[in-house]
């Protein structure tokens, strides 16, 4: 795992303000808002959908342009994901819930496998399909 050195962190705010608006998005509790693309201020392709609950996202180091990655283990099997549920904020550092795509349903899943990122190591964010994610 690459992370950015003292002298090549960024001010994590517009990561931060989009992370931020998708946390608050998954627990509810949103404006009326237009935006569109990760600043879309529903979960789902319309704003009536009440079937999503999860913004997937994929976070990008600063300093390599790679995909943050962590692993996790399913059935005694650890491998690598690289797609995340964001579950809180914190000043300039995130905590994300690792999610895996299920290869059956091809739809995500979280696992219980957390990290936390400091944002200033982050370059870029892509956000994937809204879905919903059984937290249970």
């Amino acid at each position: 795992m690459n992370s950015c050195n003292e002298n090549e962190k960024k001010d994590c705010g517009c990561i931060y303000d989009i992370l931020k608006k998708i946390l608050l998005l998954q627990k509810q509790d949103f404006d009326n808002e237009s935006y569109s693309g990760c600043d879309k201020p529903y979960l789902g392709p319309v704003c009536t959908s009440v079937c999503y609950n999860t913004r997937p996202i994929q976070l990008y180091n600063c300093c390599t342009g790679n995909a943050w990655s962590f692993p996790y283990t399913i059935n005694d099997v650890t491998t690598n994901t690289s797609v995340f549920r964001i579950e809180a904020l914190d000043e300039c550092c995130c905590t994300c819930r690792l999610l895996y795509l299920d290869p059956t349903t091809n739809q995500y899943v979280g696992t219980n496998d957390f990290a936390t990122i400091d944002l200033g190591c982050v370059g870029a964010i892509k956000c994937l399909q809204d879905t919903f994610i059984d937290l249970c």
